[in-house]
């Protein structure tokens, strides 16, 4: 084990150790590598703990969203210190880089690149920037995304996610079910789910039931999209593999939970504004208003364990259960126990996302190798053995690319004591827009992976990233035409992978300087364009 790994994880059990040492009474960091570790035939197949240069770059892409600088890097690599990853992490943890990357995430996550078509994307992201800065816990962010209170016109933040999505109730449904609780609902609106016994159809109009009397209107008073709610008004549903056509009705409930009971109102008084053209109902007691307190509560388990997989799959790049939002028991996590951990956790902690992040990336899963330690044949490798390769998200290969080119550290010199990260995200966040677009899924639908023609033209011919290869003060070509030999391998390595180069890549590197002296950017860009690039590994 390395001796940075020897203090870090003092506390943990020897690698060989049964399910049954994975109490509650341990910390979850012990937990996880219990678990893990418990598989048979591991040790075979234990990859090892990462190098110094591995670990590095791996936890600043995932907590930051971004490389780490070449000065980050060889101060870590050199460090002596024998607690440096822990110390690592926490800082990373405590960055506005970090609040920063989860915003992203999470933008990404909830609005799955949908057009800012009513609620603009500046003060959304800085409501979610703030709240993880802050370090707010889970429930309380999302209890504020599903409020639907849009009387303030300085908090659309609060309506953002109805909004933009037209308003429309089943699509409303469907998300709510998808994004908040990990259990895709909508194959069951016209009847119980054909392929999974737990999905319901009185599952799917209980959540209905909350959102079906809200509509979408411009209102005349604000100039602006509104959501405008009826005082009544009844989810009522038939299954059409029913031969009765029996019509069944249900007052609002969450999957597993028990239906609320409306007061009763006066049917003379049943709102505060009345509908009108152009006016924005609002009744004196709104369905939709009940909806966040009965999501976002720490004791309700399926969205502690939808926030568990998903928090898993920001490190690992993969959830414990796949698809992200297909969680039954028809389709268990790889390691139920696992997921079962982390989602505990949470509730000990109140959904506090940093506290969590920290102990699963303090984990000897997280961070194991991704070089594994014998070829791989026919059979079952044990779960997380391997450090999976994982694609930047489009997020990660823009804000990376301009680490990497130095266009970051071109601008920390331009703007000296005012180069915040807050002032450097306004300054660059156009400029990578377009990379962003490049790499994206398309709007509506959840992140995936696909390597396409489009993506490799545009880093090989693109202006973009052409123009971030000009030699300008403080990038990274004006460097390297600062340095020779093997200062100028390191340079280049440390700045685009993030690790010093090996005696074959520096006698190469030599060779072809030696052939071609100008081709500093062409090599810049084989750099840039490179498998090991593109992953996280």
């Amino acid at each position: 084990m390395l001796p940075s790994l020897c203090l870090l994880l003092s506390f943990a059990a020897a690698p060989f150790v049964t399910p049954a040492l994975a109490s509650d009474r341990l910390p979850l960091t012990a937990r996880i590598d219990a678990l893990i570790e418990a598989q048979p035939d591991f040790a075979q197949h234990d990859a090892g703990p990462a190098d110094d240069a591995e670990f590095c770059r791996r936890v600043y892409l995932d907590l930051t969203g971004r490389l780490p600088t070449p000065s980050q890097t060889r101060a870590f690599l050199t460090s002596k210190s024998p607690g440096k990853r822990a110390e690592l992490i926490d800082a990373l943890l405590a960055s506005p880089e970090h609040a920063r990357h989860l915003m992203l995430h999470f933008d990404v996550a909830l609005m799955e690149r949908l057009p800012d078509t009513h609620v603009p994307k500046a003060p959304w992201q800085a409501f979610l920037f703030e709240a993880f800065r802050a370090n707010r816990p889970w429930h309380a962010i999302a209890r504020e995304i599903l409020s639907g209170d849009d009387n303030d016109p300085k908090a659309l933040h609060r309506v953002k996610f109805f909004l933009d999505r037209g308003a429309e109730p089943h699509r409303v449904t469907r998300d709510l079910s998808r994004l908040f609780l990990g259990t895709n609902l909508q194959c069951a609106q016209c009847h119980d789910h054909p392929l999974v016994e737990d999905y319901k159809q009185a599952d799917y109009y209980g959540l209905f039931a909350f959102v079906q009397r809200t509509s979408l209107i411009v209102d005349n008073n604000q100039k602006r999209a509104r959501l405008s709610e009826k005082a009544d008004g009844e989810a009522s549903y038939q299954s059409v593999f029913d031969p009765k056509k029996v019509t069944r009705t249900t007052a609002p409930r969450v999957p597993g939970g028990q239906p609320l009971d409306d007061p009763k109102a006066d049917p003379t008084n049943l709102y505060v504004t009345a509908p009108a053209p152009g006016i924005a109902a609002v009744p004196r007691y709104s369905r939709r208003a009940q909806l966040a307190a009965q999501i976002a509560r720490i004791e309700y388990e399926p969205f502690r364990r939808n926030l568990a997989n998903r928090l898993w799959a920001l490190l690992f790049g993969q959830g414990l259960v796949e698809p992200l939002d297909m969680d039954h028991s028809g389709n268990p996590a790889v390691l139920p126990g696992l997921h079962t951990a982390i989602s505990d956790e949470l509730q000990r902690n109140k959904l506090d996302i940093r506290a969590t992040l920290r102990q699963i990336a303090r984990s000897r899963a997280y961070q194991r190798s991704s070089i594994p330690k014998i070829a791989r044949k026919s059979g079952q490798v044990p779960h997380f053995a391997v450090a999976p390769l994982k694609p930047l998200s489009p997020e990660q290969m823009a804000w990376s690319l301009a680490e990497a080119t130095g266009l970051i550290e071109e601008q920390r010199l331009a703007l000296q004591d005012k180069a915040t990260e807050a002032e450097l995200y306004n300054r660059l966040a156009p400029q990578v827009t377009g990379i962003v677009r490049v790499y994206a899924n398309p709007p509506g639908t959840a992140a995936s992976f696909e390597a396409r023609a489009d993506q490799a033209l545009y880093l090989a011919n693109g202006p973009t990233v052409r123009a971030w290869l000009a030699p300008r003060p403080g990038n990274l070509i004006e460097r390297l035409n600062k340095l020779k030999g093997d200062a100028l391998a390191d340079e280049l390595y440390l700045s685009i992978l993030a690790r010093l180069p090996d005696a074959d890549e520096r006698r190469e590197l030599a060779e072809v300087l030696q052939r071609q002296p100008n081709a500093l950017a062409e090599l810049v860009w084989g750099l840039l364009a490179s498998t090991e690039f593109r992953f996280n590994h």
